[in-house]
């Protein structure tokens, strides 16, 4: 596993040509945070020999875990997951799950996902999106542990994006459409995020989210192992240790991340 230190540098530019319509009810992220956001690598991704599932590099990141397809142009991401049950003591923490286009290697993402919040004891549950670098945006709907979600995004020409993402266990969905002049679509991830930012800029501690089954995982229709380029993302925290762990892909579309710290 990498150890190798020295935070990206860089400051994100904003993009203009940003417009957003949804088919549903959307609010203000609930506990007044921005779910999502570009990666924050640590060094530099490293090859990694004998790799199974169509894993080719291995990365270090402060926020995210999981994996990238980072080779090719991507016109849609798609994955399944079960909503985490969070285990909720002491100050606030936060953790989210999501699909989305770019954010690896450029200051743009396209996502939508859910959320295992703990505001003090209590675990706080929902779902959202973002056309980052616009603020996120999160849904009214009822979501419970449990819970199983579909979610996609997909380009569809002419700076548009479909962010699509439907709870089945309780019965909604909702479908976004907006427009992001500029997004270059050079990365397709599937992800477990420590959102950002604190009052200083840094990473907000991660909740305990257990454990997260992810299934389905599919950039540009195929098995996201089969992508191109793909990155398994492992979250650290300042001392180098990790935050969760990272299953290997099986069949090239799932894995699971269990969480180990907050930060």
């Amino acid at each position: 596993m990498l150890r190798r230190w020295g935070i990206l540098l860089g400051m994100l530019t904003l993009l203009a040509g940003l417009a957003v319509a949804t088919t549903g009810s959307a609010s203000a992220g609930t506990m007044g945070f921005r779910p999502g956001g570009p990666i924050h690598l640590v060094g530099s991704a490293a090859a990694v020999p004998n790799a199974r599932g169509g894993i080719r590099h291995q990365a270090e990141s402060t926020n995210w875990s999981g994996y990238a397809a980072t080779s090719g142009t991507y016109t849609s991401v798609s994955a399944s997951w079960t909503e985490p049950t969070g285990t909720c003591s002491g100050s606030a923490k936060y953790s989210s799950f999501w699909v989305g286009l770019d954010g690896y290697n450029s200051s743009s993402v396209e996502q939508t996902g859910s959320e295992v919040d703990c505001s003090g004891s209590r675990a706080v549950y929902y779902a959202w999106y973002e056309m980052y670098p616009s603020p996120s945006q999160s849904y009214s709907n009822t979501v419970r542990p449990g819970d199983h979600f579909n979610a996609s995004v997909t380009y569809t020409g002419s700076n548009h994006f479909s962010l699509f993402i439907q709870d089945s266990t309780q019965g909604w969905s909702h479908t976004t459409t907006g427009t992001l002049a500029g997004a270059p679509r050079s990365s397709a991830e599937v992800i477990v995020e420590a959102p950002c930012c604190t009052a200083s800029g840094g990473i907000l501690p991660l909740a305990n989210f257990g454990t997260v089954h992810i299934t389905g995982s599919m950039a540009n229709g195929a098995a996201l192992g089969n992508a191109g380029g793909v990155t398994q993302i492992i979250m650290i925290d300042s001392a180098g240790r990790d935050k969760d762990t990272v299953s290997s892909l099986t069949s090239g579309e799932n894995f699971t991340a269990t969480w180990l710290r907050s930060n």
